[in-house]
This record gives C-alpha cells, sequence and structure tokens, in this order.
C-alpha cells in the first residue's frame, strides 16, 4: 500500500491510498498520515488495518493533483520543531563500474581518505546479525519539520550557497510511540538536496552543506522496503532531459543494512521522545554533480523508482538569505 497526503479541490487536507490495483482512494475521516499512524501505536496494529478499518472512498486522480500543486509531503506533524530530517552517507556500493573503481582505490594505500576508510569500514562490518550493531555509518542532521518541501514545489537553495544539487535517496519515516519505540510507517523517495560545492572545499563543512530543504514523496511505501531497488535521477532543463543516469538502492545496493542504519540513529535518546517524526535518508551513489553538471535555477530534479508509485519532482529555486545581525540584552 502507498499513501499521499494533498489538498482536496476545497483546500482540505486529505490522505489517499493505492493498492494493488494502482489506484487512489481517499482514506475515509483521515487527515493526515502523522494521525494514522498515531491510532495504529494506540491499538497495536499496522497502518493497513487501520487504513482498512477506517474505509476507502472516492477515487483521487493524483495526476490531476499533481498538476494543480495540491500534493504535500507524505508525512509531517502538526509543530515542525517535533519531526527531525537526518541522514546518512557511504552507505551504498554504487553502479559495477563505480564498484569496481571503489574497490581499486580502496586497495591503493595513497586514496585512503577518511571517506574511503568509512567506506571500507561499512562493507566489513555494515549488516551485523540480528540485534546487534555493527559499523556506525557517516551521520548528519538536515533540519526540522520546517524544511520538508512538498513534491513540485521549488527545493529553495540559500542566497549565500555556493551550489544546490539533488540528492536522490530512500527515506525511512518513523513516529516514535509513547514509551520511546521507533515505529517504521514506511519509505518515501527523497531528494536529500545539498550544496556540494561547499561540501568540496573542505569534508568539515558536510555539516554545513547538509542544512539545506528536503524534499519527501509524493507516496509513502507501507512494509518492507524491496531489496533490489532501480529507478532513475534525472535533471529537466525547459522540459528537456539534460542529465539522467540509473538510480539503484535497497539492500541489495548497499553496504549497510536497513536495520544497522536505524540502530545507529535511534540509539540516541534524544531520537526517541513519544511524538516526534523522523525522516532519515538512507543515502546515495548517484549525483549529476560528479558528472559536472551545475544545475540552474528553474531546472526541474525528478527522481523515479516504480516501486514507489509517482516520481519526486521538484525546480530549483533560490531564497534570499540576509546577514542577522545579533542583538545583545
Amino acid at each position: 500500500m502507498r499513501l499521499v497526503q494533498c489538498l482536496d479541490a476545497a483546500g482540505a487536507r486529505v490522505v489517499a491510498a493505492t493498492g494493488d490495483d494502482g489506484v487512489a482512494r481517499l482514506v475515509n475521516d483521515a487527515a493526515s498520515t502523522f494521525a494514522l499512524a498515531q491510532e495504529a501505536i494506540a491499538d497495536g496494529v499496522g497502518l493497513a488495518v487501520v487504513v482498512e478499518r477506517h474505509g476507502l472512498g472516492d477515487v483521487v486522480d493524483l495526476a490531476a493533483v499533481e498538476a494543480d500543486g495540491r500534493l504535500l509531503s507524505p508525512i509531517d506533524h502538526p509543530d515542525p520543531a517535533h519531526l527531525f530530517v537526518t541522514g546518512t552517507g557511504l552507505t551504498h556500493l554504487g553502479s559495477a563500474e563505480g564498484r569496481d573503481k571503489m574497490h581499486k582505490d580502496l586497495a591503493d594505500p595513497a586514496k585512503q581518505t577518511d571517506s574511503m576508510k568509512m567506506f571500507r569500514l561499512g562493507v566489513e562490518g555494515g549488516r551485523p546479525e540480528p540485534g546487534e550493531f555493527g559499523v556506525q555509518p557517516e551521520w548528519f542532521y538536515k533540519g526540522d519539520g520546517s524544511i520538508l518541501t512538498a513534491p513540485g514545489a521549488a527545493l529553495a537553495s540559500p542566497s549565500f550557497a555556493l551550489d544546490g544539487g539533488e540528492e536522490p535517496e530512500i527515506a525511512g519515516i518513523y513516529v516514535i510511540g509513547p514509551d520511546g519505540t521507533p515505529h517504521r510507517l514506511g519509505f518515501a523517495l527523497a531528494n536529500e538536496f545539498s550544496d556540494h560545492v561547499t561540501e568540496r572545499q573542505n569534508y568539515l563543512y558536510l555539516a554545513h552543506s547538509k542544512l539545506r530543504a528536503c524534499a519527501v514523496g509524493p507516496e509513502l511505501l507501507t512494509g518492507a522496503l524491496p531489496t533490489d531497488l532501480r529507478g532513475a535521477s534525472r535533471v529537466l532543463r525547459d522540459g528537456a532531459v539534460i542529465w539522467e543516469k540509473p538510480f539503484l538502492s535497497g539492500e541489495s545496493n548497499m553496504c549497510h543494512s536497513i536495520a544497522n542504519l536505524e540502530a545507529h540513529h535511534f540509539k540516541y535518546p534524544l531520537f526517541c521522545r513519544p511524538g516526534d517524526v523522523h525522516v532519515h535518508c538512507f543515502g546515495t551513489a548517484t549525483l549529476s554533480f560528479s558528472d559536472g553538471l551545475r544545475i540552474a535555477e528553474g531546472d526541474v530534479m525528478e527522481i523515479e523508482v516504480a516501486d514507489f508509485g509517482r516520481p519526486l519532482r521538484n525546480p530549483l529555486g533560490t531564497a534570499d538569505t540576509p546577514y542577522r545581525a545579533v542583538k545583545p540584552l
């Protein structure tokens, strides 16, 4: 099952569910995925049970909803400060060509950068036995719920940024239960939008480069994540594709297990606060920036994987970010 949050023609929030028939239908008496998740947690059942209990109503034309700009992120929180957007890196093996180059670099002592050392650690210890911690991955904070950008809306690059580029990823979506247990609702496509020029200047600028907007969705896939996900990441300019590469994810294409990435995120009590929402991005091996492309304002970044239904599309925008002088009290 896939879940979508959107606005109806009157501007009211609704949730739609898509089943095996590929048809999206309204979930009766449901205004948010978050509320459905809270109901499931309280009753000790899965999201599918809650949706079935609510029942399905009218058919929703998602193409028309997208064309009208009425799509919302598939998860949010009534208080954006209680939603964490975070991510991991150096988790994917990449294409066969990239994988071969990576293994050659790993064997070359002259190329043993900190990134290569961390990647090696993941290859050697990123898939522990169930219930055990493996090697911890790279981890970063991206922002709170205020940075979530709806599918179709512009991903705004701040005026001080040196670059703004796509990072096609899969994100896990979680709600923390009353006892501090993380509950996974499912997974969604994510554009973990970043400033790669800033990061390239010095790897210690990674934290700065990640404090940017992030788009998720438009559909949330419930259940287990398929182990071999294959899709495409592309950039369009004036309606024409100017860059495109395969996007591979799922555990068959990763050096870390999903369980290990989750365990190292939720081991911190800070991230187990009841009622909070987490969007945790799992990394990528596909970037247009790596091929020398500089995305321009108005270019559309598109991520598509058939398992997730509709593609995630967002144009690049800009946001004026003035210098803020601090006033002493």
